[in-house]
């Protein structure tokens, strides 16, 4: 405890003396970092939305710097893990799907997690919401993971008003589960509050305060709902309402910085999970939506959530910190994995305990909208498909049986309209090496291998009773099921406008 302080010190003693860098001369800056779940890239007003109402978000956007290519991957958990380990899920088994509710893996316990690092740099660490990165051992979960206080959900879907999942409760507090009535959204800013007024001026902060709004299910307290009685589409109407809710807790948390006079020494960086929904086939599994008009909005970004077109990665981000990031629109790349090693350079910490990152200190980008030092993008690398991106060049391949190759000039294409893969055979050709060099670096998917034991464990047969009068039994699975190795599985699904 007595070296913290003593960096802290040292830090302080630099502002006078002008002897550190500007990134390590700041007085440790607390870090809130807010993740939003499932949010379509268009569902918030700095990025022209006009049916909902988020004022917060957009203060913050207007108020720094707002990002027109901020990357995630393509569903929640792995982004999250991103975002947790400056690296790219596939390089530890989490590049596909979500940790499912009945699976047993979690995020390798050998990588060095983002709280871990900025703790022994002096932090104190909080995550308030979703973590969806392990839950059926406690090996996996937050407080073993570097952070010193938890509250929220474990898994990546729950009833919002219930707290649980199939009967299950799924609401803890530093690993002791919380039976309490109130609504998801109100009850983590509530709690983000609070542990900011607890917070000593003098360590700093690092905040993960990661909502699980407006994933599925679709719910929203009926005041906020009321709030919306121009929008005819019932559902649009809910998740406006559920946005809005989002919004006004972002807006407390703000607030609270402010009375604690810590405002102008915290980042706040915001971005949802991944795009917004499209396809209900990534909905969620709690309620079915196949008949349901899905209500998220990316705007002219193609597909959303689960795809590796643009609408599924590009999603809708911004940072603040008055007097440290110029107010205005940032073009250059970052991706989720960049926050990590950004976030360590500021807090004066070190990363040599990391396994190699693909995350790279993006701090000038942010915080005066220069070039960025990211090149590549690197969307998924998956057995059956994958994407790269390359300067202004984007391959996705889909490598299983039909395959299928995808090339755009995002300079000139930005929403995916254009394959012109048939006319540069040889970017294609290379880009497509550099995904097969990216594969033979690949951990083995740890879902395929979850659900391959699953389907293959031996187990009681399913078998029609062949009695006369006695009908079949129904099918485990309806014809109109998906799967993730379906050629539909990341193809434009854009059938909900």
């Amino acid at each position: 405890m007595q070296t913290k302080h003593c960096l802290r010190a040292v830090l302080m003693a630099a502002l006078t003396v002008g002897s550190l860098p500007l990134a390590a001369a700041q007085l440790q800056p607390n870090i809130v970092h807010i993740v939003a779940d499932d949010l379509g890239w268009k569902d918030v007003g700095f990025n022209g939305c006009t049916d909902i109402r988020t004022p917060n978000i957009d203060a913050l956007a207007a108020g720094g710097a707002r990002f027109t290519q901020f990357y995630v991957q393509p569903m929640c958990t792995p982004t999250r893990a991103a975002l947790m380990t400056g690296r790219y899920p596939f390089r530890y088994g989490l590049q596909t799907i979500v940790i499912p509710g009945p699976a047993n893996y979690g995020l390798d316990t050998s990588e060095y997690l983002m709280p871990q690092c900025l703790k022994e740099a002096g932090y104190t660490t909080a995550i308030i919401g979703k973590w969806h990165l392990g839950h059926a051992d406690m090996k996996y979960w937050p407080r073993q993971r570097g952070f010193d206080y938890q509250y929220g959900a474990m898994i990546g879907e729950l009833d919002y008003f219930t707290h649980s999942d199939a009967g299950v409760l799924d609401w803890f507090r530093d690993n002791k589960p919380v039976r309490e009535p109130g609504y998801t959204t109100q009850l983590l800013g509530a709690d983000a509050v609070r542990y900011i007024n607890a917070q000593s001026p003098d360590r700093p902060f690092y905040l993960y305060l990661t909502f699980n709004a407006p994933h599925t299910p679709y719910q929203a307290p009926q005041e906020y709902v009321d709030r919306y009685p121009g929008i005819e589409d019932p559902t649009r109407r809910i998740y406006a309402g559920m946005v809005t809710c989002l919004d006004d807790e972002i807006g407390r948390v703000v607030a609270a910085l402010d009375q604690k006079q810590l405002r102008n020494n915290t980042l706040i960086v915001f971005n949802s999970d991944n795009g917004g929904t499209r396809n209900a086939m990534f909905a969620g599994q709690m309620t079915d939506l196949s008949k349901t008009r899905i209500p998220c909005d990316n705007g002219p970004y193609r597909d959303g959530k689960g795809s590796l077109f643009e609408g599924g990665c590009r999603v809708a981000a911004c940072a603040n910190w008055p007097g440290h990031i110029k107010p205005g629109v940032v073009d250059g790349i970052i991706h989720a994995v960049d926050l990590y090693p950004t976030f360590a350079a500021l807090a004066g910490a070190s990363t040599a305990k990391c396994k190699p990152l693909d995350g790279l200190n993006v701090w000038s980008t942010i915080a005066e909208g220069g070039p960025s030092s990211r090149v590549e993008v690197v969307y998924n690398v998956e057995p059956f498909r994958g994407a790269v991106r390359e300067a202004d060049w984007k391959l996705i391949w889909r490598s299983l049986i039909p395959t299928s190759v995808d090339l755009f000039n995002l300079a000139d294409d930005p929403y995916e309209q254009n394959n012109v893969a048939a006319s540069h055979p040889d970017r294609v050709a290379a880009m497509q090496e550099r995904l097969n060099a990216l594969g033979r670096e690949s951990a083995k998917s740890l879902a395929l291998v979850w659900m391959g034991s699953t389907a293959l464990a031996h187990g009681k047969p399913l078998m029609a009773s062949g009695e006369a009068g006695e009908g079949p039994v129904t099918a485990p699975v309806d014809s109109n099921g998906h799967a993730i190795t379906d050629p539909g599985y990341g193809a434009d699904t854009d059938d909900h406008p």
